[in-house]
């Protein structure tokens, strides 16, 4: 329930803002959002910006660090704390300092676990069964505040970058919903990092993620198997995953591991199956998208490309 009263500002530039501020208009009143220009052409539907003249909120642009302290020191919020998801400007200390609770940065993930700019991606990357969502209280290092709680997400087996983030979102919002009225009302302690992991993780592991690159989409045979589905599911968004089946250049967007063994690289088709061998295991192909055309079965892409691999 929103509680007037007691306003936040938003901080946050991407889709992922724009869902997550969606959900916290429903149980916060939201005095004023930062954001960074939006560089599409035309209106998106998934810009902050859209969603903030849905929702009838002011909006204050900034393009980077500098911008930003100017522009929030000549502001005024009434506001005693702000929350920030998605934002992708480094927040100096004057900023901090511009509200008396601070900047509630909702990370997704469990920190200290996968510190950085892409925590979601590398969740799937590593292959852990485990990760979630962590209020922070924003410091100067980067993700490195002390801890006002933690959610955990049971990551399933067939989730994607898109499928995870969408749960993450959730979950952030259930947090900020349940938790952030016990913090402004003081009834929350925040904890260090390690702490807080302790005891919602059962450990506290430091690593980071960093930002994907088009390199990252080049599928690389050589991998195992289950290293490659991974990425798959990782990339599914961007950077995709990409290779050249015999004379045709395609992105995989669905595999599954298979146990046929051969030499790496080769492709065979077995009973309808469309098969790559890794340098453990093989990749069996789901889903396939060619080079200007839809995605489609593997079954249609062999009755349609067969004679081309």
């Amino acid at each position: 329930m929103k509680t007037p009263s007691e306003t936040i500002v938003f901080f946050g530039s991407g889709p992922v803002a724009s869902k997550s501020l969606e959900l916290l208009a429903q149980s916060f009143s939201v005095e004023a959002i930062i954001t960074k220009p939006f560089k599409g052409h035309g209106r998106s539907d998934k810009s902050v910006q859209t969603m903030a003249r849905n929702l009838g909120i002011p909006v204050i642009e900034a393009s980077d660090k500098k911008e930003l302290s100017e522009k929030v020191k000549v502001a005024s919020f009434s506001s005693r704390a702000a929350v920030l998801i998605d934002f992708g400007i480094i927040v100096a200390q004057d900023v901090i300092d511009k509200f008396p609770m601070g900047i509630v940065n909702s990370h997704f993930s469990i920190l200290p676990e996968w510190r950085g700019p892409d925590p979601i991606s590398f969740a799937l990357l590593s292959g852990q069964s485990k990760t979630g969502v962590s209020l922070m209280l924003l410091v100067e290092k980067m993700d490195e505040g002390p801890i006002i709680a933690q959610g955990i997400y049971q990551i399933d087996p067939a989730d994607t970058a898109i499928s995870l983030t969408g749960n993450l979102i959730d979950l952030s919002y259930a947090l900020l919903k349940n938790i952030l009225p016990d913090y402004l009302a003081n009834k929350v302690e925040p904890q260090p990092q390690e702490v807080a992991s302790t005891l919602t993780y059962g450990s506290a592991n430091i690593s980071y993620s960093r930002k994907l690159t088009k390199d990252d989409s080049l599928i690389d045979w050589r991998k195992p198997a289950s290293v490659i589905e991974r990425e798959i599911r990782a990339f599914i968004e961007w950077p995709k995953s990409r290779t050249k089946l015999g004379e045709v250049e395609v992105i995989i967007t669905r595999a599954v591991v298979a146990s046929e063994t051969g030499p790496v690289g080769r492709l065979q088709i077995i009973n309808k199956r469309l098969i790559v061998y890794c340098n453990e295991q093989a990749l069996e192909i789901l889903q396939i998208k060619p080079a200007g055309k839809s995605d489609m079965s593997a079954e249609a892409f062999l009755a349609g490309y067969s004679k081309n691999l």
